[in-house]
């Protein structure tokens, strides 16, 4: 693990002839907890753009811990347009449900006399650590707390008629449930 988990250096961003970074260099440490505060327009959005890989600074580095993973709540979260807040929320544990699924299919496989038993079994093993140790078998119950908890709008609501706050609601869950290293959040606190 790197020293920091993000670091700037001489960064400098400019939209046109309007520069909104210069000269910016800060690092941040595992595990802290930095709040960036500013009026309106002076690139504290897209400071954490850069942060986040959605844009690149015209000069300077932006380094990040390569083990890390991050994670950012727009002010505008896109959501997958035609799913329910709930198929929006499984996206975040995505790897999970599709280790469950495998787990299901082998399980059903071994019913098959003809199935090659040692290598289902073996197969069975693996997803069942990996499942275990992402407490994979109380996932239903973790999501509903999770949505719950950010009261997200019914489970069965399409995100598509979701207001600008329920919106932000559902991405954040997303978000929390995904647990990145690096948690950006642009204007938490708007609409919620």
């Amino acid at each position: 693990m790197a020293e920091y988990v993000f670091t700037l250096r001489n960064v400098r961003k400019a939209h046109g002839d309007k520069v909104v970074l210069d000269n910016v260099t800060l690092s941040f440490l595992h595990g802290a907890k930095i709040g960036v505060v500013g009026p309106n327009g002076t690139g504290k959005s897209t400071l954490l753009k850069i942060m986040a890989g959605l844009e690149h600074a015209n000069n300077g580095d932006a380094i990040k811990d390569p083990d890390a993973t991050v994670g950012m709540l727009q002010q505008e979260p896109p959501l997958t347009e035609g799913k329910t807040v709930l198929e929006n929320v499984q996206e975040a544990v995505g790897d999970i449900m599709g280790k469950l699924h495998r787990f299901n299919e082998v399980s059903e496989a071994m019913g098959d006399p003809d199935a090659d038993f040692d290598a289902l079994m073996k197969e069975m093993g693996d997803l069942q650590t990996d499942l275990d140790n992402a407490n994979a078998w109380e996932l239903d119950s973790r999501l509903e707390q999770a949505m719950d908890a950010l009261r997200c709008p019914p489970s069965d609501v399409l995100v598509d008629t979701l207001s600008g706050g329920e919106r932000r609601r559902v991405a954040l869950c997303k978000l929390l449930l995904q647990q990145p290293d690096l948690l950006l959040l642009d204007e938490p606190t708007n609409h919620l």
